[in-house]
């Protein structure tokens, strides 16, 4: 399995040294963290063409990841973002962890930065409108929150909801969007070891712009699964349905897992371009993650299962 070389993931001198990041990625169930760079052949009905050729994956600066952004709760306009969430009130902050769970509570983020050792992984971010970064991100995985609230057998789902504000976000007051903003993973998704609560980017504290003060990555998921600003955290049994689910249907799906060969109704999946890079590139099927992640979809239709 190809990973990415040191020497192309610590280009910001804010970043913490490369040594401290092998460590911690070494002790982070064997190396999980780290990005594959070509995908496990897969079988049936997942497989339909064969694994693009791998390229380089150097890390975007962190003036990229954090001057292009998708937020609409602010803005549709990416370039935007950052200066409408600039005054988005982020401490104290407080998420609400219950629903189907033995021992539900409300936690303040710093007990939880305190709580749980603060990991770096590199991560890439496909985005479902064919662009792609590669971020690092600080974080702790989600399952060790969910460990401490004990989910109960009959949990199946876990449900997210950002903050509803509209004075703090201006489109949130728009009609068209049945805020505030839900995400949902399968618990075994959940509980995977490259599942991330992020709190930080580059060694620094996550910019509003890019979900602080707590937002959930999913690597092998387009972005838009990787829901910002987080409130409350629900077990529960049955599927979630998502913002983008409720509002288009047809074309987002609840798994939302990153498929070159199954392509978006209005345009082809199968190739990405790189924030700050010339051209486009094949797009990895997960994200470059199969290895790690294809077996929670063994026997799954990919196609119908979108």
């Amino acid at each position: 399995m190809n990973r990415i070389p040191s020497s192309e993931i610590t280009p910001e001198s804010i970043y913490l040294s490369r040594r401290r990041w092998m460590r911690e990625a070494i002790l982070a169930a064997g190396a999980l963290a780290l990005a594959a760079c070509s995908p496990a052949s897969l079988s049936g009905e997942e497989a339909s063409s064969p694994p693009a050729t791998p390229l380089p994956d150097t890390p975007n600066t962190y003036e990229q990841i954090t001057g292009y952004n998708n937020y609409y709760e602010f803005s549709t306009d990416k370039e935007a973002v950052a200066g409408l969430a600039a005054g988005l009130i982020t401490s104290p902050w407080q998420v609400y962890v219950g629903g189907l769970v033995n021992k539900p509570g409300t936690y303040d983020l710093d007990l939880l930065r305190r709580k749980f050792t603060i990991e770096e992984r590199i991560y890439r971010l496909r985005c479902v409108e064919g662009w792609s970064m590669v971020i690092p991100w600080n974080g702790f995985p989600l399952a060790k929150l969910l460990a401490e609230v004990e989910p109960t057998s009959d949990a199946k789902y876990v449900k997210f909801t950002t903050l509803y504000d509209p004075s703090q976000m201006p489109e949130q007051n728009s009609p068209f969007y049945p805020w505030p903003y839900v995400e949902g993973l399968r618990l075994d998704e959940a509980m995977h070891p490259l599942t991330l609560l992020a709190t930080g980017l580059y060694g620094k504290d996550l910019p509003p712009q890019n979900g602080a003060p707590l937002r959930l990555v999913v690597p092998w998921k387009y972005g838009f699964k990787s829901i910002k600003a987080i409130v409350k955290i629900e077990l529960v049994v049955n599927q979630p349905t998502s913002l983008w689910m409720e509002i288009a249907p047809n074309e987002y799906g609840f798994y939302a897992n990153v498929n070159p060969d199954v392509p978006h109704p209005r345009w082809s999946q199968s190739s990405e371009r790189r924030i700050g890079e010339l051209g486009r590139r094949p797009t990895l099927k997960f994200n470059g993650y199969a290895d790690e992640v294809a077996s929670l979809y063994t026997g799954m239709d990919l196609r119908k299962n979108y």
